[in-house]
């Protein structure tokens, strides 16, 4: 132990001249056991600064020793001064060095705590500073630490507690516990309490019509809660914009102040309905004269269904485009294959129905329809040159310009055949010449013919083949009753079985094959029919000598095998084909 504690624990600092003269004497001993008398463990005393030293501060109590305090118990050591007077708590007279025990700190505590005992109850209010977080809530300052449970903080729950670190509020006293020494705090019920009289203060003054402010407390799907300062309204999606809006989220933000007017009150289930865009004029009054008939708009298109597009004309005020309106000469299966969300756009009012808030528009109307046109571009029985663009079973289309297409049916492609389905003649992307055999731009189709652009081989055929005349041809099929033998191109004949040979022929296969080239004689023409009838074994029979008889043409019977040539082909295909399965699998049918 130093020389300078040692003074500091004997220092006994009296004043004897208050015993001077008198006859009582007093011993040295009884003087020092009344110094004592006023000194009790776990009281607060007061003291003076003796000295400020590094590590703590030294302090004299009056007592036969001093008293050192730690340095970390004052906030700012730079204002103390020897000589300066303070309170502190006594917690020991003597240590295990004979110091004596002082506290600073625990005599503010104790003070601040007898002050809540003394001065507060239970439900009472009082002020305190949030002070930091722990398990189940926070820390508050009301002089001594106080709990504030995180239930207890708000009225709704506050997902990020920091936020409110540091911050000074007012707090409900929960409860307490002078045996723990702990104060229980609650800002939710306070909130509540006020909360309850704002509410019957403002379900007495508000009226439907006012022009509230409200605070944005919660965003929902359907709409906004809005806090009143008393209550929460209900501000509906569909009450939040003249406009289109997929989400409230899209115009509102948490916390945002904004002023709303009172729509409707229910006072017996105390609901307040709120509209935010009835602070504005509706601008569907008046639209007709706004956005009349045939007028044109710019607009920015906001939503894209399969079946059209919504364009904004203005806030609030919306037209649709149907997707047939969107060209005139694009078959548009979806809105979205032509526009998206965002576009700038021209269109034209097609119709509009105020009461429902309906507007027609149409873009392809802003252009000239090439159709209004096409009777002049294209009159019947001009020819046309185009390229093949598509199929079907029955025709091709054929694209004559952009946007304009017509088409060749079957029955227009081929004099001398008949086509069953058009890439049998065409194929995709060939440019053709055609003939416009037929318009309607109402319904915006152009009848063309393949065949019309081409001479008619059948047209002048009397004047190249004459019954009794011996020509040449090529074998093309081979039928059951006979074989097609073409004369020139388009001009087929028909040789009949019974008109192969002088002997009896029992399929035509083993006599005549495709590909050869026959001779034979013109037996019988069908101008109008389109039928030629050949006989190969008349061939043989001199000129001088041949002449048609009745035997020749009984193979020849209008009404079945020659009645169409092109129906011959194909039955004669098909037996064919029938033939050729029953060899390879005989009972088959």
């Amino acid at each position: 132990m130093t020389e300078q504690t040692t003074q500091e624990k004997k220092h006994i600092d009296f004043d004897l001249s208050q015993f001077e003269g008198k006859d009582e004497q007093i011993s040295i001993a009884q003087m020092y056991e009344d110094t004592l008398k006023d000194f009790a463990e776990g009281s607060i005393v007061s003291g003076k600064i003796l000295e400020v030293r590094k590590t703590d501060v030294l302090i004299d109590i009056g007592y036969k020793s001093e008293g050192l305090i730690p340095v970390s118990e004052f906030n700012d050591i730079d204002t103390l001064n020897p000589g300066d007077d303070l309170d502190v708590l006594l917690e020991e007279l003597e240590d295990d060095d004979g110091m004596v025990v002082l506290s600073k700190k625990s005599a503010e505590l104790k003070r601040n705590w007898d002050r809540v005992v003394n001065d507060y109850k239970e439900g009472g209010l009082i002020e305190g500073e949030i002070k930091s977080r722990v398990r189940g809530g926070l820390i508050v300052d009301i002089g001594i630490d106080a709990f504030l449970p995180g239930s207890q903080v708000d009225v709704v729950p506050i997902r990020n507690l920091d936020q409110i670190l540091g911050k000074t509020l007012e707090f409900k006293i929960l409860k307490i516990n002078e045996e723990r020494r702990n104060v229980v705090l609650s800002r939710r019920e306070l909130l509540e309490e006020r909360r309850r009289d704002q509410k019957k203060a403002l379900l007495t003054e508000i009226e439907e019509g006012q022009i509230r402010k409200g605070i944005v407390k919660n965003i929902t799907d359907f709409g906004a809660f809005i806090d009143l300062n008393g209550m929460d309204g209900l501000l509906h999606i569909t009450d939040i914009s003249w406009g289109r809006i997929n989400h409230p989220s899209e115009v509102l933000s948490i916390s945002q102040e904004l002023e709303v007017m009172i729509l409707e009150i229910n006072h017996e289930k105390e609901r307040i309905s709120l509209g935010l865009k009835q602070k504005t004029t509706n601008p569907w009054k008046d639209i007709n004269g706004k956005y009349p008939f045939g007028s044109k708009i710019q607009g920015r298109v906001v939503n894209v269904m399969p079946y059209g597009a919504f364009v904004e004309l203005e806030e609030g005020v919306e037209g649709m485009v149907h997707v047939s309106e969107l060209s005139w000469t694009k078959r548009v299966v979806r809105a979205s294959d032509v526009l998206s969300v965002g576009d700038q756009v021209e269109a034209v009012v097609l119709s509009l129905n105020a009461d429902e808030k309906k507007i027609s528009l149409g873009i392809r109307q802003t252009e000239t329809n090439p159709w209004e046109l096409v009777q002049e571009k294209y009159p019947i029985g001009s020819r046309v040159t185009g390229q093949v663009r598509n199929f079907t079973p029955y025709g091709a289309f054929v694209e004559l310009s952009e946007g304009v297409d017509g088409m060749i049916h079957v029955s227009d492609m081929s004099w001398t055949r008949k086509v069953h389905h058009p890439s049998e003649i065409l194929s995709k992307d060939d440019k053709i010449d055609c003939v416009v055999l037929e318009v309607d731009p109402p319904n915006q189709r152009i009848s063309l013919g393949l065949k019309q652009a081409q001479d008619d081989p059948w047209s002048n055929i009397a004047s190249k083949y004459q019954v009794g005349q011996i020509a040449k041809g090529t074998v093309t099929k081979l039928a059951p009753f006979g074989a097609f033998v073409e004369l020139e191109e388009g001009i087929d004949g028909l040789v009949h079985i019974s008109q192969i040979s002088d002997d009896r022929v029992e399929q035509v296969k083993n006599v005549l094959s495709v590909g050869r080239e026959v001779e034979a004689r013109v037996i019988k023409i069908d101008a109008v029919e389109r039928h030629i009838g050949l006989s190969i074994k008349a061939a043989q029979v001199p000129d001088d000598e041949f002449q048609v008889d009745e035997e020749m043409l009984q193979g020849l019977r209008p009404g079945e095998e020659l009645v169409d040539l092109a129906g011959a082909f194909d039955e004669a295909l098909n037996e064919d084909d029938q033939n050729q399965r029953e060899e390879w699998h005989p009972g088959e049918k």
